[in-house]
Formats: C-alpha cells, sequence, structure tokens
C-alpha cells in the first residue's frame, strides 16, 4: 500500500473524496425548511463534480448518513444508471447527478416511520468510507500517487454517545493517512474539530447556508499538498476534553482506569468497561504528635 500512498511532499496522481452527507430530518435547519436540504445537496453535487473535472484519475465516493443506517449514494452498487448527455453536460456529470438524487430518496424513504428521529450515525458513516477508500486502493493501478480524504457535511449538534467511535475512526483514519475535513453546517463540533487536528484536515463553520458552495470551493477543494500555498482558515483553538464512559458527557477532570484508559466522572471502585476491581486502601494512619519535653 506503501506505493500508492501519497506524500504531502508532492502533487498526486489521483486523489480520491469520499463525501459524507448529513441528510437526518432532526437537523435544525431542515426542521426550520426542509427546502434548504435541496439547496445544499446541490452544492454538494457541485462541489463533487468540481472534485472529477480537477484530474481524470481523480475518484469520488458520497455516503448519506440518516438516523437508522448509512448507505453508499455514489458509486451505487451494482449496474450503473444508463444516463445520456443533456445539454451538452459531461455524461459523468449527469451520472453523478441522478445517481446521488436517486439512492437519496430511497435512503429516505426507507426510514422506519414509526420511530423518532436520532442522532446521526456519523462515526459509522466514518467507518464505511475509511473501508471505501482502503478497497480503492487496493484496486489502483500499481505505483499510483493517491491521496485520500474525507469530507463530512453536517448540521447535527455534538454528541459524546459515539465518542469511543469517533477515536477509533479518528486514529485509524491517521495510520491509513486520510485526512478528515468538516463541514459544519449549523453548531461547532468540538469532537469532529478534533478528528480534523488529528488527521490534518480542515474544519470550518459555515457562516451562512446561501454561499454553501463557495465555501466547499474555496475551503475543501484543494489537495493537502496545495493547501500550503492558500491563504485558509486556521484551525484555531481545538477542544480536547475528553467524554466519560459512563455518561458520555466532556470532562475537564476525570478517573481513568489504569487497566483500559477508560473515562469516568465518579469514582469507582470497578470498572465498568473491563471489569477490573481497584483495591481501596484505609486511610493513612495518622502520627501522633511528639510532646515538647519539659525543661
Amino acid at each position: 500500500m506503501g506505493d500508492k500512498m501519497q506524500d504531502d511532499d508532492g502533487p498526486s496522481d489521483s486523489s480520491l473524496l469520499v463525501i459524507i452527507v448529513d441528510t437526518n430530518p432532526n437537523q435544525r435547519y431542515i426542521t426550520e425548511d426542509p427546502k434548504v436540504l435541496t439547496g445544499c445537496l446541490d452544492a454538494v453535487i457541485a462541489f463533487a463534480n468540481s472534485h472529477l473535472m480537477q484530474k481524470s484519475r481523480n475518484l469520488l465516493g458520497v455516503i448519506g448518513c440518516h438516523f437508522h443506517k448509512s448507505e453508499y449514494l455514489y458509486p451505487s452498487p451494482g449496474k450503473p444508471l444508463d444516463v445520456r448527455q443533456i445539454d451538452g453536460q459531461y455524461e459523468l456529470f449527469t451520472l453523478v447527478e441522478k445517481t446521488i438524487k436517486m439512492r437519496l430518496v430511497n435512503l429516505i424513504k426507507s426510514q422506519p416511520q414509526e420511530e423518532k428521529p436520532g442522532e446521526s450515525l456519523l462515526a459509522g458513516a466514518l467507518a464505511m468510507a475509511l473501508c471505501f477508500i482502503s478497497r480503492m486502493r487496493r484496486e489502483a493501478t500499481p505505483g499510483l500517487r493517491m491521496s485520500s480524504r474525507i469530507l463530512i457535511v453536517t448540521g447535527s449538534s455534538d454528541t459524546a454517545a459515539q465518542y469511543i467511535n469517533y477515536m477509533n475512526v479518528f486514529f485509524t483514519a491517521q495510520k491509513q493517512q486520510v485526512l478528515i475535513d468538516v463541514c459544519s453546517l449549523d453548531k461547532h463540533l468540538s469532537l469532529l474539530q478534533q478528528g480534523c487536528d488529528i488527521t490534518g484536515g480542515l474544519y470550518l463553520k459555515v457562516p451562512s447556508l446561501e454561499g454553501l458552495l463557495q465555501y466547499l470551493l474555496w475551503v475543501f477543494l484543494p489537495e493537502a499538498s496545495e493547501r500550503n500555498e492558500l491563504v485558509l482558515p486556521g484551525r484555531g483553538r481545538v477542544d480536547y476534553r475528553a467524554a466519560c464512559f459512563c455518561h458520555r458527557e466532556l470532562l475537564t477532570i476525570g478517573y481513568v482506569c489504569s487497566v483500559c484508559l477508560s473515562v469516568f466522572c465518579k469514582f469507582s471502585p470497578i470498572c465498568t468497561t473491563c471489569h477490573t476491581v481497584f483495591k481501596i486502601g484505609g486511610p493513612l494512619p495518622i502520627k501522633p504528635k511528639k510532646k515538647k519535653m519539659k525543661v
């Protein structure tokens, strides 16, 4: 795999971009105006086609993330759609647009109607993206210099419930030299910002959804080797607080298991993760005060 990995010093022969689109209906900007999702999706598709337009060898993957499951939107498993040129548009761009929209409709229709929308399964979508990148690297031509990165476009709130899964994915991406970029459409996401900092990616909270495409093209379109030459938003201060394993809340000070390194907000004589029993010593003996000798 080493000859197919991309070094940050020079440009790559091929760039693989995997976009994770959060389509959870529980996102605030969707609940306020569901039509905004269509505009955001059009911006993501235009950004994806811009990536393919940069180099003929560039590759693309798109994953839709919902509250009940994550699914590949592009490329479509099985036989690709039969598309024809429309108004002089490149056939590949038409294929990308139609495939993403068709599979996204199927993903939304497959959600259980009786179930209340929960949090987005972003950690699982990240794991799927890493598996897709690993497969594309194995299938690549020997000697091909391929750079790989993941872009998350989400408007969901930050949650510590998937903290362990997030950390596993972040350090796996770091080991595989995969950058993780995050484009937040609503709130500040401290956990995903940690992933950007760990893997060397970029984090951006979009000030206005009307300019989403401009922000995507400006910040996230350049490859890692080109970003050093551009003036891009800084990472800022990263909140590296850990989440406790008992209540999934971010902590400044907590208790850490010396065996499995699990973090807890309250002391417990038994670790709930690895079931290690800690010996609790009694109180320290108090030395009696020495009596002063009377002269």
